[in-house]
């Protein structure tokens, strides 16, 4: 048993003790060793946007370098390498030459195109029957005969033409579209993706990269699924009505504000707060934004939308005028197939007759509404075909030169830039890399490609890399 001394005098009373404050994020980076903060830090960045934003708030209307032509961009991408020169680039001496030694040095022989040419337009610009509902638009376009890219593989040269390498891929285009002007409606994403690859690339055609998840593409329908079929999935909560979510939004808004003075704002979380938001408006936006029911019969016939050769691209450029109408900054529809080995004959005739009534529809239609001077249209594919057979009825791949064409937004209608040699074999006039597409898309939209940059692990990224020529002769005066 402890003995007390009888002279000790206990105190009356203990002194008080000052209260501990200690913050969210702080008892996050302190308790379990840190554990806890990590895991946080790994969900936030998944969906956080980081400081280095040309201007504050991810996507917020931001102003570009310099006067923009285009407002956004719709962007018709060709998965497969379309032949150009059965399509846009007429090449007489295919022809002439059929079943002669491919000057290329390939070894094989020239395939003749099954299909004649003929002028149209005021312009008197060649196009190929295979595409008789384009050629009425013609004069609308601006043809680019001198496009080529590094690598004639799938998987390199569609990840380059969509984020500017072909191996180590970054943010896409539509991201640093995104990034460097926000979007004009913030109850819809600003980069939506229409039936996008599964393969080549897949979601790195339409992500991030390094850049925040903000400004990554929604994705709808794709991965063998028909833009016809395809439904909003987790847009609405079967759980809780819109009352009781935006009570609890406002809790949350309310927990995240309530940090003790002085503390650093978490841009990261911040964004993440933000995405919850969007997602909440987006239940009433989204759903009206995809419903096609409200269109009208001569829409839907000038598009072709009930008839099956050409339904499903007709949805997805249909949704793109509603994209553009609803302020989406940056929209890519997607057509597979036109990968033609063998069965050319066959198999590019079936492709073109999907695609082009809905893309001549879409230009006619964003004319007359008044949207096209400020949406600009880009065609094409990561590459085209080459002059000499393949597998006696196809096309190989080609890098080197091929066709891609622009309309609207700030281009020079009618214009022909750039060509390929007397066999389409290889860009020989007003070349343009992608990386030089890119800095003309870019400069369309008022952003200057040298300028577009992102710190990332100690360097500043550029979509162009360190290359990108804007081609100002097919800008409009």
């Amino acid at each position: 048993m402890t003995h007390i001394p009888q002279n000790l005098r206990l105190p009356d009373a203990l002194p008080a003790i000052a209260p501990v404050t200690i913050s969210r994020r702080q008892l996050l980076q302190t308790a379990a060793g840190g554990f806890g903060y990590l895991a946080l830090a790994a969900l936030t960045t998944q969906a956080g946007q980081t400081t280095n934003s040309l201007v504050p708030g991810p996507l917020a209307p931001k102003t570009g370098h310099h006067p923009a032509r285009a407002k956004r961009v719709i962007f018709l991408f060709m998965q497969g390498g379309p032949s150009h020169v059965d399509t846009f680039d007429h090449k007489p001496l295919i022809n002439a030459d059929h079943e002669k030694p491919d000057p290329a040095g390939t070894g094989r022989k020239i395939l003749r195109s099954p299909w004649t040419f003929a002028r149209y337009g005021e312009t008197g610009r060649w196009v190929s029957e295979l595409f008789p509902h384009v050629s009425q638009q013609i004069d609308k376009l601006t043809m680019l005969h001198g496009v080529h890219t590094d690598i004639p593989n799938h998987p390199q040269a569609t990840l380059q033409m969509h984020t500017g390498s072909p191996r180590f891929p970054g943010p896409s285009i539509g991201a640093w579209v995104l990034y460097g002007l926000g979007t004009e409606n913030q109850d819809l994403p600003g980069f939506i993706s229409i039936n996008p690859l599964a393969n080549n690339g897949g979601v790195l055609n339409y992500g991030s990269g390094f850049l925040a998840g903000d400004y990554q593409a929604t994705r709808f329908g794709g991965e063998g699924e028909k833009v016809s079929e395809a439904r909003l999935e987790h847009v609405s909560n079967p759980r809780w009505d819109a009352r009781r979510q935006r009570e609890e939004l406002n809790l949350i808004a309310d927990l995240h504000r309530a940090r003790p003075q002085g503390e650093t704002a978490d841009a990261q979380l911040d964004s993440l707060v933000a995405g919850y938001e969007l997602a909440f408006r987006m239940q009433t936006a989204a759903p009206q934004l995809f419903d096609l029911s409200k269109e009208s019969a001569a829409t839907a016939k000038l598009y072709g939308l009930k008839e099956p050769a050409t339904a499903e691209f007709a949805r997805q450029c249909l949704l793109a005028r509603r994209c553009v109408e609803s302020g989406v900054r940056f929209i890519e529809l997607t057509s597979t197939g036109w990968d033609h080995h063998d069965n050319l004959r066959k198999k590019l005739p079936t492709k073109c007759r999907s695609v082009d009534r809905p893309i001549a529809a879409l230009l006619q239609d964003l004319q007359q509404r008044g949207l096209l001077d400020d949406t600009l249209v880009v065609w094409g594919g990561e590459f085209g075909r080459t002059a000499a057979g393949q597998n006696e009825d196809g096309r190989d791949h080609n890098a080197k030169g091929f066709t891609m064409w622009m309309a609207g937004g700030g281009t020079k209608p009618g214009c022909t830039y750039g060509a390929t040699d007397e066999y389409g074999i290889k860009a020989i006039d007003g070349k343009m890399h992608v990386h030089d597409l890119h800095a003309t898309i870019l400069y369309l939209l008022g952003l200057d490609h040298e300028r577009l940059t992102y710190r990332y692990s100690g360097r500043d990224f550029r979509l162009t890399d360190v290359h990108g020529r804007v081609a100002r002769e097919i800008l409009d005066s």
